[in-house]
């Protein structure tokens, strides 16, 4: 009998039960009922420090991620990050971009990249080998389809999701959730969750 899937969503939303919460719950409700086992991070709850750019977590090779000099619980999600089946990366649009909580997450994803001093760039660790899959989930204050264009948020976590070595197969994008204080996600928000879910499992 074959394990079931384990997808880990990492949420970089600042507010706690906000839209983006409500989609990434929604998106695991379904993975849940499809018979995976998932784990939602939640990074304003996550203690981790920025990266000090100092890129001795670079310096060792191999195809394993590097070991970081900071002992904080990067560690820790480092090895949920590989213990993975598949993955959902979510922050909602902060200043035209992903919010801070994300950027910071998504700089210490360095231990992904091999950079030897004297070399000129850095090799990604994961570059080669099988994608595992994963889906976007953002949202902004400008309809959906002008976020999706303009604004550099589902680009970072595409390339957070490209350093560890998945394949992003789809991906959410929702407008205009800053109409109201207090929004619930509508129907049609949770039947593209519904989608999400069944393409990480497929």
């Amino acid at each position: 009998m074959s394990r079931s899937k384990y997808i880990l969503a990492i949420n970089g939303s600042y507010r706690s039960g906000g839209f983006t919460d409500q989609a990434v719950d929604s998106v695991l409700e379904n993975l849940g009922d499809l018979g995976a086992e998932v784990e939602h991070i939640r990074l304003r709850d996550y203690p981790i420090g920025f990266c000090r750019n100092c890129r001795q977590c670079m310096q060792q090779p191999g195809d394993a991620p590097g070991t970081c000099v900071q002992e904080d619980g990067m560690a820790d999600l480092v090895q949920k990050i590989e213990k993975a089946d598949g993955y959902v990366f979510a922050a909602p649009t902060n200043f035209s971009s992903v919010t801070a909580l994300f950027k910071r997450f998504s700089e210490r994803l360095a231990v992904y990249g091999y950079w030897p001093w004297g070399q000129l760039s850095p090799t990604f660790r994961k570059a080669k080998g099988p994608k595992k899959p994963a889906v976007l989930i953002s949202s902004c204050a400008a309809p959906g389809l002008l976020g999706r264009l303009t604004y550099g948020t589902n680009r970072n976590l595409r390339i957070a999701a490209r350093t560890i070595g998945s394949k992003v197969v789809s991906s959410m994008v929702t407008g205009m959730v800053a109409q109201e204080q207090d929004v619930e996600l509508p129907p049609r928000a949770r039947r593209r969750a519904s989608v999400l879910a069944h393409r990480l499992v497929a």
